[in-house]
């Protein structure tokens, strides 16, 4: 067996494993701080959207040598708006430029064809007006509500409304932090980066729920139990799934990447790179929530139940009787780090522990 595999045995067998739960305030912080950023970046900067948006034209030329900054220049001098220009992998380039009617674009084709010395209909303009983009975030909204909604109501009945709940939030989460990026470092919003952000939620909530699915089946009939605690339990379920998480995501970042890197600079920016890059970034948080916020707000909101927290009081009782030290209903977790391991224990301890349980 591999070392991986190794580790991810031992992981499930709860022989090791990291405090998610008992250090969840730290990734709670971590992630209003980037929920934060993201929020202000788009109070203050925006966001760069495409001329599928806000009308304008898309101007496709021939092979050329013309560089980058040059087609831009002329661009800008045609068309009096900011140009975008992007080097396609043929040699040819693509000028984006919005703001502009049918008469306009045929003026800037024109004045395009001259600056880089080849025959008008060598250059391939396409027209976009702003009426349609706003039909496609319109229904991208429409969508994305739905979405969550149907979420929210499948989770609330497979699992428990607690679940439903903080995926909901981890969805959220995930899309604020997408979104929060593009606008930070300027990334252009179009078609393609709508698709990709509806894509990761599907990636974002499978994560999700199979944490989600090992807690259920860890957490059966707990309250007739007084060895672990909801939390150790939940703990114990994003290590028993760490690997697979890991995995996972891996696998599914590595064509993502693949397309972003490779195929955006071998065949050129466009759809291909708007969508890859949504996804990347959306996969990325993905996995972050997966393990970091859903399923310890789960832990959270479920410690709240006067079931559990009476089976709390009973678990921390009986290891403080058998310590022979007062139970002063501290968290398990304060124990130290053999605490987080709730999986067996090795030697005649442990083994003791297990059978008393």
């Amino acid at each position: 067996m591999s070392k991986l595999g190794d580790l991810g045995a031992r992981l499930h067998r709860g022989e090791v494993g990291y405090d998610f739960i008992g250090n969840r305030k730290i990734w709670y912080g971590l992630s209003v701080l980037i929920t934060i950023t993201a929020i202000v970046a788009l109070a203050v900067r925006g966001l760069n959207m495409g001329i599928e948006f806000q009308g304008g034209a898309v101007f496709t030329t021939p092979k050329t040598d013309v560089t980058v900054s040059q087609a831009q220049e002329y661009a800008e001098e045609a068309s009096g708006h900011d140009a975008i220009v992007q080097q396609l992998g043929n040699g040819s380039l693509r000028i984006q430029v919005g703001g502009l009617d049918t008469a306009q674009s045929d003026q800037v084709r024109a004045e395009l064809a001259k600056d880089l010395n080849v025959t008008e209909d060598k250059i391939a303009a396409e027209l976009v007006g702003p009426s349609w983009g706003e039909q496609i975030a319109n229904k991208a909204w429409t969508g994305l509500g739905v979405f969550m909604i149907l979420v929210v109501i499948y989770l609330a009945i497979a699992f428990e409304w607690r679940m439903a709940v903080a995926a909901l939030i981890a969805l959220i989460h995930d899309l604020t932090i997408t979104v929060g990026i593009y606008s930070l470092v300027g990334f252009e919003v179009t078609v393609g980066t709508v698709i990709g952000l509806l894509t990761i939620l599907g990636y974002s909530l499978y994560d999700t729920v199979v944490v989600f699915d090992s807690l259920k089946e860890s957490t059966k009939d707990i309250t007739k139990q007084t060895r672990f605690t909801y939390s150790e339990l939940a703990n114990r379920s994003i290590n028993g799934t760490l690997v697979r998480s890991i995995n996972t995501t891996v696998v599914a970042l590595l064509p993502v990447a693949g397309l972003l890197f490779i195929g955006g600079g071998v065949l050129g920016a466009g759809m291909l790179n708007d969508i890859s890059l949504s996804l990347f970034v959306g996969l990325a948080a993905g996995a972050y929530s997966s393990i970091f916020i859903a399923t310890p707000l789960v832990a959270d909101l479920k410690e709240r139940d006067p079931a559990i927290k009476a089976l709390k009081k009973r678990v921390l009782a009986k290891r403080a009787t058998a310590k022979g030290e007062p139970a002063d209903g501290t968290d398990a977790f304060a124990d130290g780090p053999e605490a987080a391991v709730v999986g067996p224990r090795s030697g005649r301890r442990g083994r003791a522990q297990e059978h008393r349980g």
